[in-house]
């Protein structure tokens, strides 16, 4: 069951539903141990390559590739710049990028006859119920309010 709450957008002054997180995340420990449960891979050797994967990915990412993992989606690098850019391009140069972003895209797979697509992330079978009578939340890594 996923949850949201009412909000107002400040912007527009409408109320919009919002998604929101509930409790603390999921630990890898945890995910380790329900793909052990699912496979016939013990927990040990599951954690241990989940806690491998940032480091192969950042890997091949630095080497200006994209990660493309079946069934979950596409990883990779964006750039951040300073200043309001050159006039010139012989005028832009690496010293001029301040930041790094990884980006991720969710699989999608497209629906025969359909122009739809199915993101492999999100489910067909999403409940979504109002979460009532909090009051603060707050935002994590994702500027999504969490409720704790």
């Amino acid at each position: 069951m996923a949850f949201f709450k009412k909000v107002l957008k400040k912007m527009s002054g409408k109320w919009h539903p919002q998604a929101v997180t509930v409790g603390k995340p999921v630990t890898t420990k945890e995910v380790a141990d329900r793909l052990a449960q699912i496979s016939t891979v013990s927990r040990a050797d599951v954690y241990a390559v989940l806690m491998d994967l940032a480091g192969v990915l950042a890997d091949y990412m630095a080497q200006g590739r994209s990660v493309k993992i079946d069934g979950l989606g596409t990883f990779y690098y964006t750039c951040t710049s300073n200043g309001n850019g050159a006039e010139t391009a012989d005028k832009v140069n690496a010293s001029q990028i301040t930041g790094v972003r990884v980006c991720f895209i969710p699989e999608a797979t497209k629906k025969s006859g359909s122009r739809s697509m199915n993101r492999t992330l999100i489910s067909d079978n999403i409940f979504w119920m109002e979460l009532n009578g909090v009051e603060e939340t707050t935002p994590d890594e994702d500027d999504r309010p969490v409720i704790e």
